[in-house]
């Protein structure tokens, strides 16, 4: 499914939607409320690192850095398993591809189960899930992109929120990736730890190279904006699994564009193995404010 266009932007059909919103959060904070009530406290530290904003602000890339700094095991939903990604998810892929040990599927059992390893009592990183309420967190770290910022401002399926903005207050610390084009009405609460990460998107192919660059991403218009010498491009509804028709589309498209294909890596490891050869994907490199980790580093002391 592609991102509704209107949640960037305050239109007919986002006021229009404003009662569905309203109901659909009601009902979902009758469900927090009462899962609330048996959540699970586990012996170790867990460290959410989530958002409010429904997909797209780049979390991915934080928690490959948080769990890699910390040598943390990390537990996730794993959306949109395929066999292409070993049936574990995309972003579950792109983190056991550096080396991490992802946990997939039910969060709170995955959690239960690490708790019984004696001997380990290193932390947790629990990607995504602040909304969660079936676990108690230690440490919840909201991720925000600088040029989304809180979109429209409405939540699902109004806006991008799934909470009020208020709910910002709740974090122990925000991340910020920059963007050249700050959203203009993006202004976060005083009293919170406020850190600012910086992306670079790294083209496999030489300076002056002509690419068609695709993706199904939340936001693909950000991954086309980072490269140079796009000469067209082909988004895609978010985790979208791309089948034989779309790969001779692409390819053949390509061809007649005389440039080179290029994904993101979240793309890449949901392509089939046998185009992984051909099809190159961009690497993201994000680097978080040094100050995160004496932060973090104190945080979690504190918490012991």
């Amino acid at each position: 499914m592609k991102t509704p266009w209107w949640f960037l932007h305050k239109t007919p059909i986002s006021f229009l939607l404003l009662p569905v919103a309203f109901v659909y959060y009601l009902a979902g904070r009758v469900v927090f409320l009462w899962r609330k009530m048996f959540a699970y406290k586990s012996r170790r530290k867990i460290i959410c690192v989530g958002g409010i904003f429904a997909g797209g602000v780049g979390k991915t890339p934080i928690v490959r850095i948080i769990a890699n700094y910390l040598d943390a095991p990390v537990v996730m939903r794993g959306y949109k398993r395929t066999t292409y990604t070993d049936n574990i998810g995309d972003e579950a892929a792109m983190l056991m591809s550096d080396g991490i040990a992802v946990h997939v599927g039910h969060r709170k059992s995955n959690i239960m189960l690490l708790d019984r390893q004696k001997n380990d009592n290193g932390p947790i990183v629990m990607d995504d899930g602040l909304q969660n309420p079936s676990i108690a967190k230690n440490i919840s770290i909201l991720v925000f992109d600088q040029g989304l910022g809180f979109g429209n401002g409405f939540l699902i399926p109004s806006g991008p929120l799934r909470v009020p903005k208020s709910h910002v207050k709740k974090a122990d610390a925000i991340i910020v990736i920059k963007n050249k084009k700050p959203h203009k009405k993006f202004v976060l609460p005083v009293g919170i730890p406020v850190f600012y990460a910086e992306n670079h998107t790294v083209s496999p192919y030489p300076r002056g190279e002509k690419l068609f660059a695709f993706a199904g991403i939340g936001y693909p218009k950000k991954f086309f904006n980072s490269l140079s010498g796009v000469v067209a491009r082909r988004s895609f509804g978010d985790h979208y699994q791309y089948n034989e028709n779309d790969i001779a589309y692409l390819i053949e498209s390509a061809k007649r564009k005389k440039a080179k294909l290029v994904t993101t890596e979240k793309d890449w490891v949901r392509l089939p193995a046998d185009v992984r050869e051909t099809i190159k994907f961009a690497k993201l490199e994000t680097k978080i404010d040094d100050n995160f980790f004496v932060w973090l580093k104190e945080k979690i002391d504190e918490n012991r």
